[in-house]
């Protein structure tokens, strides 16, 4: 990633790449940073990494992308299983619509209330 001149009044963009698996924020025509998932065996999907380049940290591209991604999800009724310590705080902190959440640590499943 390491871009050279970042642009300061790009607004972020947060697209899913299936191929990746994963889903990107971008900033004009940079990646910025991204948050990896996997299926497991019943189809829920693993978020297990985020990371934001550091020619981009300080601006809540971690937060915009895990927001995006997660919006996303609840979007086309798939179910997260939060892995990524970014990711589970984000959950912990933040209501996502419609979202159903898988926790690993004995939770069980919920899902966010509308």
């Amino acid at each position: 990633m390491s871009p050279t001149n970042p642009d300061p009044a790009a607004e972020p963009v947060v697209i899913r790449d299936d191929e990746k698996s994963r889903y990107e924020v971008w900033l004009g025509d940079l990646l910025a940073g991204f948050t990896d998932f996997h299926a497991d065996a019943r189809g829920r999907l693993v978020f297990d990494h985020t990371l934001v380049d550091h020619a981009f940290g300080g601006r809540g591209l971690g937060t915009t992308v895990v927001a995006g991604a997660m919006a996303d999800v609840a979007r086309r009724g798939e179910t997260v299983v939060p892995v990524c310590p970014f990711v589970v705080r984000y959950l912990e902190t933040h209501d996502v619509p419609g979202l159903s959440i898988a926790w690993r640590d004995g939770r069980g499943q919920e899902e966010a209330s509308a």
